[in-house]
């Protein structure tokens, strides 16, 4: 699965890892996260994030 990146802020989201802080749990896809995902260090929508 592919990482993507805050292009606002540089956060990375690996999937393999997930989101444990936000409920997202470790093998969830970019794809797969709910629409109101946000990045966890600035806030911005996932419409702001692009694949590595």
């Amino acid at each position: 699965m592919a990482k993507y990146v805050c292009t606002v802020c540089g956060y990375v989201y690996d999937p393999e890892v997930g989101e444990p802080d936000a409920g997202i749990a470790a093998g969830t896809a970019f794809e797969d996260l709910p629409d109101d995902f946000v990045c966890p260090l600035c806030g911005v929508g996932k419409d702001q994030f692009e694949a590595e």
